[in-house]
């Protein structure tokens, strides 16, 4: 490539010109073109300077065709010469005397401001056989041919040659192809440039003959100044282009390889990137095998690894034929490496392990960690370099990297370049590693926050969904709840603590827990609210949180709620699917303190919705939160199937809304009420005589309603817990109730505030094996305090019906 000013001077010389034409820069630089190269048929005459200025007005691709044509200048200008230069070896020392040398040439105009008005591009042209220009004639003059073949040229065999444009064209789309042939043919100048990435197999040494060339070159060097002379300027410059060029190569290969990993934090997709990152450019094969740990996303013990350490290979990647690897190296299996392999040497000392060629006897004692499947066909003969992936010194994997043996084997550069490119992969890989540990660990603390809801409880069926709010964290401060109390009641809560992340997610398990003692000591909602408002102040200033707290009742068909700054719930009625949102008293948020709570009761029937959600489902950054509460009154009243598929149209409704970044907590009851024929209830005198009443009346009612072989359990239960009640009562009479549902369930109740407890009786104790017995029949069994006094239950489970 020459550069060729206004005033005719070479103003830039490549090291290829030098080689080809023979002259050195330091003689070419300022030197008249037409003296060194072929161009005089390109160049103005003292007469045609203002030519020159109507360059100005191209376009940059070529001359217009009224100028191309006009007989005086023609650009872009091609040609073929045979000239006689400095003598030389075409790829050695350059040698006294001349030589001839046969060269394809192109101008082209530069259009600028600079000085610089003539680009000149050169070949060599010698093997183009017949083509050559006449050997005999010494004098032989510039040939001129036609840029591009263009049609409307006289060149021999324009027509074939146009028909094979498209086949030396990279692949590309078929309008690219159409425009760049078309512009070629029909204007009759050549497309300077257009853009095409490939991913090309080859070594980033770059090949056999380049390496050979390099090292041919500093081989002179080096004996050269062995033997105490001075090497050739141009020969020292020549071997300094080409280390350059390969230190070049492999920072662009690094370069390019680091912007293929690293894409996503997702472990299993950065793993595939790093393997398909350098096969086939650096290597024939590619191996990864990562620490057991790694791959469950797990802390692992410090120290080095031994030969106990799990190794499973996760990635292997390869330009084989397809399958010729699976069967014998399987991704996904785990393994221990002996001491005395090359593998255990690179993952104990975290460098490189470079083998240039596999021999047999390695072959073979590498083959023998694979029970019943030879791999030395695959293996042997190969050149192998093993690379540990390694973080903040910490070895994670190694890959191992296998060249076909035609290939040029891995050189100490080689392991260099590898050692460099399993760092950058190790980084990348510990990142992602860290994050699905630490995923993994929000999602279990998440899962550990939120309950599982059984979908049915007694007298309603329930539904949820939990979305968090960001990727990032996946835990907050949203929760739900549902905790059963006596009497068949089921507490429903949804609450929401102020704050994103970890420190949220630990005050709402806090909050939660409280909820659910609370809950269990059958606290009315008002006051159960006040109980968690004063324990917020007492663990600290941060503690802030809404929450909507809902008593169903599904005997007295009715809901018992009391709200702390929460906004209120939507209940859909069975009788025409009419939603509306429920008036409550809002109260302030838990934590805030001083404000008194107030509750409501709600008559509800069966089949009614009650749907409860936080703040996140319908508040959105810039719009009014009555929108979205809109919004949530009007997906809730939609049919559908199921509580599964309610809740789905309700996040699909709401959740397509752009803007929301705060987490989401959804709760869903269907209050199927219980039918009074399911409900049996006895007032009983505190007297002993009233027990015998009670067994009957209880075997009676069960066999009515079906179960008779639960009569037996349930009798002896119930003579327990009357027993029991008659001896503590203080006058009041005992209520004893059944209830038939997913479970008989049956309640004691009396006016002793006393819990009883379980006992381990003696052979010699006349009491506590009572509860003993019921805890031993009873599906589940409770006590619990009310206003009154207490309340003792069990449940067994009813055939079905």
């Amino acid at each position: 490539m020459v550069v060729v000013d206004r005033d005719g001077l070479v103003s830039h010389w490549s090291t290829g010109a030098r080689r080809l034409f023979g002259a050195a820069k330091e003689e070419a630089i300022g030197r008249a073109a037409v003296d060194l190269l072929p161009v005089s048929g390109a160049l103005p005459e003292e007469d045609e300077t203002t030519s020159y200025g109507r360059l100005a007005s191209y376009d940059g691709l070529g001359p217009d065709l009224e100028t191309s044509l006009d007989g005086r200048l023609s650009y872009p200008a091609a040609g073929r010469a045979r000239l006689t230069v400095p003598g030389g070896e075409r790829e050695a020392i350059p040698l006294q005397g001349r030589r001839r040398v046969d060269v394809l040439w192109w101008a082209y105009p530069l259009v600028g401001p600079g000085r610089e008005r003539l680009l000149v591009l050169a070949a060599d042209a010698a093997g183009f056989g017949p083509d050559d220009p006449d050997s005999s004639n010494e004098d032989a003059a510039v040939e001129r041919i036609a840029p591009g073949f263009a049609l409307h040229t006289d060149f021999p065999g324009a027509e074939e040659l146009a028909g094979r444009l498209p086949e030396i064209l990279p692949s590309m789309s078929v309008g690219e192809s159409a425009r760049i042939v078309a512009q070629v043919l029909e204007l009759g100048y050549p497309v300077l440039e257009f853009s095409q990435n490939d991913r090309v197999p080859v070594t980033p040494d770059w090949g056999v003959a380049r390496r050979a060339e390099r090292k041919a070159r500093r081989e002179h060097v080096a004996r050269a100044l062995a033997e105490g002379r001075s090497a050739p300027a141009d020969l020292v410059d020549e071997v300094e282009d080409l280390e350059y060029a390969a230190v070049r190569e492999r920072l662009e290969f690094l370069n390019d390889v680091s912007g293929r990993i690293g894409t996503s934090l997702d472990l299993s997709r950065t793993i595939i990137e790093v393997s398909k990152a350098v096969v086939p450019r650096f290597t024939d094969v590619a191996g990864t095998y990562l620490r057991e740990q790694v791959v469950a996303g797990e802390g692992f013990p410090d120290g080095v690894p031994d030969t106990t350490t799990m190794w499973h290979r996760v990635a292997l990647e390869h330009t084989d034929e397809p399958g010729r690897w699976d069967d014998v190296v399987p991704v996904g299996e785990a393994m221990p490496f002996p001491a005395h392999t090359p593998f255990f040497q690179c993952m104990t000392s975290g460098e490189p392990v470079l083998v240039p060629r596999i021999s047999e006897q390695m072959g073979h004692a590498i083959a023998s960690q694979f029970e019943k499947r030879d791999i030395r066909p695959l293996i042997t003969g190969r050149s192998m370099l093993i690379v540990p992936l390694k973080a903040r010194n910490v070895v994670l994997g190694f890959m191992i990297l296998l060249r076909h043996p035609e290939r040029v084997e891995f050189n100490d550069m080689d392991r260099v370049t590898g050692a460099e490119l399993a760092a950058r992969a190790g980084l990348v890989l510990d990142n992602a590693r860290m994050y699905t540990y630490q995923e993994s660990v929000a999602e279990t603390l998440q899962d550990s926050m939120l309950p599982h809801i059984p979908p049915r409880m007694a007298g309603c069926d329930i539904a949820t969904r939990y979305l968090p709010g960001t990727l990032l964290g996946r835990v907050g401060g949203d929760w739900f709840d549902s905790v059963k109390l006596p009497g068949a009641r089921t507490a429903l809560v949804v609450g929401d603590v102020m704050g994103h992340g970890l420190n949220s997610a630990a005050m709402m398990g806090q909050l939660r827990t409280a909820v659910q003692t609370m809950a269990a000591l059958d606290l009315p909602p008002a006051q159960l609210l006040r109980k968690l408002d004063d324990l917020a102040q007492r663990l600290g200033d941060t503690y802030l949180a809404t929450c909507l707290y809902a008593v169903y009742d599904p005997i007295a068909g009715e809901l018992h709620l009391a709200n702390a700054g929460h906004i209120p719930p939507v209940l859909v009625r069975a009788d025409g699917g009419r939603s509306e949102l429920l008036d409550l008293p809002t109260g302030a948020p838990i934590g805030v303190g001083g404000v008194p709570f107030e509750s409501v009761r709600v008559r509800v029937e069966p089949g009614d919705r009650l749907v409860m959600c936080t703040d996140g489902l319908v508040e959105v950054r810039g719009e009014d939160i009555g929108v979205g509460l809109a919004t949530l009154c009007e997906s809730a009243a939609h049919p559908a199937a199921s509580m599964d598929d309610a809740c789905d149209t309700i996040i699909r409704a709401l959740n397509t809304r752009g803007g929301r970044k705060d987490d989401v907590a959804l709760l869903m009851a269907r209050l199927n009420g219980i039918e009074p024929d399911d409900v049996a209830e006895w007032r009983l005198r505190p007297d002993p005589a009233e027990v015998g009443r009670a067994r009957a009346v209880v075997r009676e009612q069960v066999h009515e309603w079906g179960a008779a072989r639960l009569a037996d359990s349930a009798e002896l239960m119930v003579s327990e817990l009357v027993t029991n009640a008659v001896r503590h009562s203080h006058g009041r009479p005992v209520a004893l109730r059944l209830v038939r549902g997913d479970t008989l369930l049956c309640e004691v109740d009396d006016d002793d505030h006393e819990l009883p407890n379980l006992l381990s009786a003696g052979p010699e104790d006349a009491v506590g094996r009572g509860l003993r017995v019921v805890s031993m029949l009873a599906r589940e069994w409770g006590a619990s305090r009310t206003g009154a006094g207490k309340t003792v239950w069990f449940e067994l489970t009813l055939p079905r019906r």
